[in-house]
């Protein structure tokens, strides 16, 4: 249920505060020659941080501008990270409607649940991978962003007499919320793994194979008690009898218990 709620969610947070992120920084450049200053140099970068696309002219405090750009390529991790979460995202979607409208047909032949299983396993895997390697991505756009390391690119700032500040630096807090959003969807993911293996037929055989040995060695238990026990009630009860029969030929009792009398072999002795 968690899975239905939250994963499609979390997906959506995760590539809307990537791909959707736009920032900038702004320079500033007094130079020696007031002149030539510059004390607005705004420098915009967004997704997928291609920064060495990213283009600026800053003076050189020697009556001329240069063009300068960002320095790193940081597309591959970024795209990685983001078409996992749009696909997570509308897996997760079409996974809610098998689960709610076609529940039967999920089931069948047990192949909806393998398939779910194997998807889940491959989705973790990939969010890990995808989480951490923009992990590392972020970090470095974070040191090709900063301002002091591109005031560094500008050759007025080599000169002592001239004097180069960084005005306000880009905010990356949603790029750091994207950060988060993947490993949460990478627990959120493999800790559903158990609940879809749950659903596969290979739980249920392992299940069900150890309750049936269970059952057939009770059942074989069971079986040979009630034979040992008859065997020996029937055999006390045939010595019983030979019992009873000893006492009838000596002409005490019969088997019914009854006395009887010796008569007829009595008459004969006086005959």
């Amino acid at each position: 249920m968690c899975m239905v709620i939250f994963a499609p969610l979390f997906a959506v947070f995760a590539f809307a505060t990537c791909g959707g992120y736009s920032g900038g920084l702004r320079l500033s450049v007094d130079c020696a020659n007031r002149t030539q200053s510059d004390r607005s140099i705004d420098i915009a970068f967004a997704y997928p941080f291609r920064l060495y696309q990213v283009n600026f002219d800053a003076p050189t405090c020697e009556g001329r501008r240069e063009k300068l750009s960002l320095i790193g390529d940081f597309s591959s991790s970024a795209e990685f990270f983001v078409t996992i979460a749009v696909f997570a995202f509308l897996y997760s979607l079409a996974a809610t409607v098998v689960y709610i409208f076609f529940q039967n047909k999920y089931r069948e032949n047990n192949r909806g649940p393998l398939i779910d299983f194997v998807v889940t396993v491959v989705f973790s895997f990939m969010w890990f991978v995808g989480s951490s390697a923009w992990a590392k991505g972020l970090s470095d756009v974070k040191i090709a962003t900063d301002p002091d390391e591109v005031l560094l690119l500008m050759s007025a700032c080599k000169q002592q007499s001239n004097k180069c500040l960084p005005v306000y630096s880009p905010v990356m807090s949603s790029l750091n919320t994207s950060v988060v959003f993947g490993f949460l969807n990478f627990i959120l993911w493999a800790g559903n793994i158990w609940f879809v293996f749950k659903e596969t037929g290979w739980h249920s055989s392992g299940s069900r194979y150890p309750q049936e040995t269970l059952e057939k060695q009770s059942s074989s238990y069971n079986q040979g008690g009630y034979n040992q026990d008859s065997y020996g009630s029937s055999g006390g009860y045939n010595q019983q009898e030979g019992n009873f029969g000893q006492q009838t030929n000596y002409g005490q009792v019969d088997e019914f218990g009854q006395q009887q009398q010796s008569g007829p072999t009595s008459f004969t002795n006086q005959m």
